[in-house]
């Protein structure tokens, strides 16, 4: 049962695992449906190890506000810290500190959420050190309005977004809205954004392109119509000013050290406020969920009669 503040609260997941009344098999696959189904679910303190001192040092940081720069970004599978450059002596601790979160996130996931076990492809991590109030970003960079998360480098093919935050501001909660969940959102919005052209059969010329370029080794992404809908439905609504005003939608405050999971490709969300966040992305590939029905490329093939990726 979701509580009143919007988020189910995990009260049951410790540092030794599930409590000892727990099924750990049921439970880790209810979180998992839970978690598709569009909840949120919410530790109120970090459920994995998080050193003080690397808090400390993370947030001591002097951080350049930029126009190309969201956040400090960390690649695990090329080990690879992006997004920072003050000192040599600072990045490497950076490094070291995200190379370490990303290890623990990873660890916790595969453990709570054990159907996932083997199967999540580990995407980014990323420290967001500014403040999300004011920020003087491009319409489709900014956070504080109401999208579904796509990556337009990135293409999942039907795998789902998993992302996994935590607050470690010591003071200042995280304000976010979240929306109607995604199949109301299709059911609303899906064919208004143009879902039926951007799939139909006249896209497979593009595709074909793309797959020709790509081949003679332009660097070109290829898509599915699946990643291409969901990239266009991103700026979509970012740039629909009614839905952005009218949609129902929840306020929800983070407190310090709070850690939240989302499948933000299936739950509208914005960052209305609160400076230094930890988080870390997996993609959840279509054969290892656990409510397959409720993924975004399920409910869009049914708005458009054929598969999509």
């Amino acid at each position: 049962m979701a509580t009143p503040t919007g988020w189910t609260e995990i009260t049951d997941y410790g540092p030794q695992g599930w409590s000892p009344q727990a099924d750990a098999v049921l439970r880790s696959r209810q979180c998992c449906e839970q978690l598709e189904k569009g909840e949120i679910l919410f530790f109120s303190r970090p459920p994995f190890p998080l050193a003080e001192e690397d808090r400390n040092f993370l947030i001591s940081q002097r951080h350049m506000d930029s126009r190309l720069h969201k956040n400090i970004s960390y690649r695990p599978g090329e080990d690879v810290l992006r997004g920072f450059s003050e000192n040599q002596e600072s990045e490497d601790r950076i490094h070291q500190i995200m190379r370490q979160y990303s290890a623990a996130i990873t660890g916790f996931v595969s453990r709570f959420l054990s159907p996932y076990a083997g199967k999540l492809q580990l995407d980014y991590a990323s420290f967001r050190p500014l403040e999300e109030q004011g920020r003087d970003l491009p319409l489709h960079k900014r956070n504080d309005l109401l999208h579904v998360d796509a990556f337009p480098s990135r293409p999942t093919r039907g795998g789902r977004i998993l992302r996994v935050f935590t607050n470690i501001n010591p003071r200042q909660e995280r304000i976010w809205l979240v929306g109607e969940r995604f199949p109301g959102l299709a059911q609303h919005y899906a064919l208004p954004a143009g879902v039926r052209d951007i799939c139909g059969a006249h896209s497979g010329l593009r595709a074909r392109l793309v797959h020709l370029l790509h081949a003679a080794g332009l660097p070109l992404t290829e898509r599915s119509h699946y990643d291409e809908f969901m990239l266009h439905f991103h700026d979509w609504l970012k740039e629909n000013s009614h839905f952005q005003s009218d949609a129902n939608k929840t306020r929800l405050a983070f407190p310090p050290m709070a850690t939240w999971l989302v499948f933000t490709d299936g739950v509208p969300h914005a960052a209305l406020s609160g400076q230094y966040a930890l988080e870390q992305t997996f993609i959840v590939p279509p054969g290892a969920l656990a409510a397959p029905d409720f993924a975004p490329i399920r409910i869009l093939e049914k708005l458009c009669g054929r598969p999509l990726a």
